[in-house]
């Protein structure tokens, strides 16, 4: 009887083993796959780097002049005579369509994340954040369409100006196209607040309001700075909706209704007409090493500000 007893018992361990050496065997697997992974993506952040650097190389180091291409206002690739390279005016355009669209977005996303999370519903909630993932999954070109057809006619009729494509209309169609994103990141962060602390407030004879705004928003403070910089980012990095409806003019803007000239249009305008290995293509190119160097510390500034918060 123990003699039976005893091979089932090794039946039963061997079993056992063999259903380890899987897990284990899987284990490794899906260990080794997350480490490929996340391995080819440094390495396809550092060739893309590599490739930008390699293609302006020859504009940095034989034709570039510090004060005309950081200070000069003058973009002038084509000119026979004397071409100039400034970018002061393609920067302010990016900076001004931005910081335009932040002074829009960033409010309006931070007042539906927290109605959303934390004044909304059941299903008044569910139909909200479906119909925000759909704004999210609208092209950009589509919106350049809406800002070039609805909105350009709508700010020469409201304004009395006589072309409605500049900062305005810009500022508006990349901040609907930024809220989205915000309003998702800002909303998750929120709810990633342990309801402990709503509830401990709520004891202490805290209002719903007072909860939201002295408990909920400084401990959800790291997540709604994150989605803060990645509306800025959305907003550096656009391309087509910018290009439709900024008016693509270069000069410094005095007012919301100018047209102005981004870099990223400039990119996407002029690349495919330059020769390759011209002065006007390494030139575009270093446009490219410069906002890749702005995307990047845009991510490490979020990066630090988030990694400082949790510090303190």
């Amino acid at each position: 009887m123990d003699k039976a007893e005893n091979i089932v018992n090794e039946q039963r361990l061997g079993e056992h083993l063999d259903y380890r050496d899987k897990a284990w065997f899987w284990d490794k697997c899906f260990e080794i796959l997350m480490f490929v992974a996340g391995v080819s993506a440094i390495f396809l952040i550092i060739s893309i780097f590599f490739f930008i650097t390699k293609e302006g190389f020859g504009f940095l180091f034989e034709s570039f002049s510090f004060s005309e291409f950081l200070l000069s206002v003058e973009w002038r690739p084509t000119s026979l005579s004397n071409p100039n390279y400034g970018i002061l005016a393609l920067v302010i355009g990016t900076a001004s369509v931005t910081g335009f669209a932040m002074l829009l977005a960033v409010p309006f996303s931070l007042c539906a994340a927290i109605f959303i999370s934390e004044f909304a519903s059941g299903r008044t909630r569910e139909i909200l954040k479906v119909l925000i993932e759909l704004l999210a999954a609208i092209p950009s070109v589509v919106w350049g369409f809406i800002g070039l057809s609805i909105m350009n006619p709508l700010i020469i009729d409201l304004f009395n100006v006589p072309v409605g494509l500049g900062i305005l209309n810009s500022g508006i169609i990349l901040a609907l196209m930024a809220a989205p994103i915000m309003t998702t990141i800002a909303e998750d962060a929120l709810k990633a607040v342990p309801d402990t602390y709503r509830e401990a407030a709520e004891a202490l004879g805290a209002t719903k309001w007072q909860v939201t705004f002295k408990v909920v928003l400084p401990a959800a403070k790291n997540g709604l700075v994150a989605a803060i910089l990645l509306g800025v980012g959305r907003g550096f990095g656009e391309t087509m909706a910018v290009l439709m409806t900024s008016g693509h003019s270069i000069n410094l803007p005095t007012s919301p209704f100018d047209s102005v000239r981004a870099l990223t249009a400039t990119i996407a305008a002029e690349l495919g007409e330059t020769a390759v290995g011209s002065e006007h293509y390494q030139a575009l190119f270093t446009l490219g090493i410069l906002l890749f160097l702005v995307t990047f510390i845009i991510n490490l500034t979020a990066d630090i500000v988030v990694k400082g918060n949790r510090g303190n």
